[in-house]
């Protein structure tokens, strides 16, 4: 297919590079525009926490990694066509806003889902074996302490999954194999019948955090998750059950998960996304020698960031050839005369 473009410039933000303007990732997924003479890739110089409507200016595609897309960031829009988060996290994008701008925007679905749900299992195996206090244990010569942490397997133990998306449908698949009961999920979008053929049951919320001895978040932060799970619900679990948190800061509410820890209501947990980010100085969760912390990286990989790239990249090949990019945020642009009439000027004739 010929390009619908005689040119398509591509920006990414400048998070994605070094003071001195290299690449802070090795793969990027670039080499999707290998042999595509008319698309063009441009970093901007300036890092900010919001991006600017003078950082898009000529840009017909943004590549998004950190900074938040709000409306005055689209302000000044004439040419831009997409907006494409790296990742599959929206909560820095005002979705309403590229809309009303005339702007696609999109995800990196299914990018992720391997690599989060490797790094999830990865804190349940560390938190069940102990692993940060036997470690502790070696650094500081207290070597005959070790009968004190006493570890406990996977079998017959029940996973719960809040969000039965394609982070949560992996990691059930993935843990199949550790002997564990059938897997609990809640999910408001997913019906019976969907989970049932992956392997999940699915049951309302407080009755996965009564059952679960992993309660796992997978679900996207918006209005309806914000503060989930708060002291109510970290209430219901059992003092033998664990929480972890690799989806958006807000979900948990802090106050409620440290008091929960420090009262030793529940076994643990490994937290990766937090309410304030960045962590600048020692956070208080760290004072529990049963918390795992990272610092909304903990799934981050080579193959991850390659896969986010092929997609994200795919997904701005896809609008430089007239054609609607899989993740999409926001379908009903596509439906607007305006945005129609925005891609049509922008296109070769």
């Amino acid at each position: 297919m010929q390009p619908s473009f005689r040119r398509f410039r591509v920006a990414f933000t400048g998070d994605f590079y070094t003071a001195d303007g290299s690449p802070r990732f090795r793969d990027l997924g670039l080499a999707v525009f290998e042999g595509r003479d008319h698309i063009e890739t441009a970093r901007i110089d300036e890092h900010r926490p919001v991006l600017g409507p003078d950082q898009v200016a000529g840009a017909q595609g943004v590549v998004v990694l950190a900074p938040r897309v709000t409306a005055q960031s689209l302000s000044e829009s004439q040419d831009l066509l997409a907006i494409g988060r790296f990742g599959v996290g929206f909560d820095n994008v005002d979705v309403a806003g590229c809309t009303h701008a005339d702007v696609a925007a999109f995800i990196a679905a299914g990018a992720v889902d391997r690599s989060v749900a490797e790094a999830t299992i990865t804190w349940v195996l560390a938190l069940t074996h102990h692993v940060r206090s036997k470690d502790a244990l070696v650094r500081s010569g207290l070597w005959n302490e070790r009968t004190r942490h006493m570890g406990s397997e996977l079998r017959d133990r029940t996973l719960g999954i809040i969000g039965l998306g394609g982070i949560g449908r992996c990691l059930a698949g993935l843990l199949r194999g550790f002997g564990m009961k059938q897997p609990l999920a809640f999910d408001p979008f997913v019906d019976t019948d969907a989970a049932r053929e992956v392997g999940v049951q699915r049951v309302e919320l407080d009755e996965l955090l009564q059952t679960a001895d992993f309660v796992s978040l997978h679900c996207p932060l918006n209005e309806q998750t914000q503060n989930l799970i708060g002291a109510r619900e970290l209430g219901l679990m059992k003092p033998t059950a664990y929480l972890l948190n690799t989806a958006r800061g807000g979900i948990v509410n802090e106050d409620a998960l440290y008091e929960a820890l420090k009262n030793k209501r529940i076994a643990g947990a490994a937290i990766d996304c937090f309410v304030d980010e960045p962590i600048t100085r020692p956070h208080r969760f760290g004072e529990f020698d049963n918390v795992l912390l990272a610092p909304h990286s903990i799934a981050w990989t080579e193959e991850l960031f390659r896969d986010i790239g092929r997609t994200v990249c795919q997904g701005m090949l896809d609008m430089s050839q007239g054609k609607r990019p899989h993740g999409i945020l926001n379908p009903e642009v596509f439906e607007r005369e305006s945005f129609q009439k925005k891609w049509a000027r922008l296109r070769c004739d």
